[in-house]
């Protein structure tokens, strides 16, 4: 089927995302005040767009290149972008008010498509009770390593490069009794090299993503599988995805598709020596 009949659709939804403001002049502070329900419901109609299995790779290629669209993708992304870190962030703060914090974790918003997320992920890489795991760009809320560690039982490390975000997601590791098994560093990618692991994920929206790639190559041996997410097809409407001249270096092994409202790709590849 034509991508064409989301071409006004997509401008739409921008239209309507422009009226909250420029995130690029105001910042997220810009929508402190906003009901997040309301961003929610116009972003739902993007997700109905990204979820539509009729359209196939190359059909979403026309949105994806047309600079017109992209136009219209920018904002939509910031405002995706700025939505999950916002829920993220708010999740976090119930569980550390929660009498009852995994409770509270089990009931975010997002909490299905990761378990489908994990599914996929553990097709790639074998995580156990001996393995140690670390997340590149793991988040407020770290709920990849929360799962890993409670599904697999391996050691897991997150790697965050904003300060105030480490700190929070150590105060809700701590509040779930897994600050034993998880650890929170404060970094960017050069910290992986002092680090020892056995298995390398970089999250979607770690930036920016050719010199992220770039830096780890120079750091990671051979064979160490290093997974990736990104967005394939109409999701990547959501994000901008993972480029192949971004993973130069490397050799893609598998790749494994989302499926049901998970939006990431999952990407395993090894660095070519």
């Amino acid at each position: 089927m034509s991508c064409y009949k989301y071409w006004g659709k997509i401008e739409e939804i921008a239209d309507k995302l422009s009226s909250y403001g420029d995130l690029d002049k105001y910042g997220d502070s810009a929508l402190d005040d906003v009901d997040i329900n309301e961003i929610i419901d116009i972003l739902d109609e993007v997700e109905i767009i990204a979820h539509d299995r009729e359209i196939d790779f190359d059909s979403a290629k026309h949105i994806l290149d047309d600079e017109k669209m992209n136009r219209a993708l920018k904002l939509i992304r910031k405002f995706y972008v700025y939505v999950g870190a916002r829920l993220e962030t708010e999740n976090a703060r119930k569980i550390l008010e929660s009498e009852n914090p995994q409770e509270t974790l089990d009931s975010f918003q997002f909490y299905e498509r990761y378990i489908g997320l994990l599914n996929n992920e553990s097709q790639l890489a074998k995580f156990n009770e001996s393995k140690t795991f670390v997340f590149l760009g793991s988040g407020p809320l770290p709920i990849t390593l929360i799962m890993f560690n409670q599904v697999y039982g391996c050691k897991c490390i997150g790697i965050e490069i904003q300060e105030e975000v480490a700190d929070l997601s150590r105060k809700v590791l701590k509040k779930l009794g897994l600050d034993d098994d998880i650890k929170i560093i404060t970094g960017d990618e050069h910290s992986i090299e002092d680090l020892d692991y056995d298995i390398l994920m970089v999250a979607a929206l770690a930036e920016p993503k050719d010199r992220v790639f770039a830096n780890i190559w120079e750091v990671i041996d051979e064979d160490k599988p290093l997974i990736y997410r990104t967005y394939t097809g109409m999701r990547a409407i959501l994000y901008a995805p993972v480029l192949e001249k971004d993973t130069r270096g490397f050799h893609k092994e598998v790749m494994v598709l989302p499926t049901g409202k998970t939006n990431n790709t999952s990407v395993l590849i090894r660095k070519i020596v």
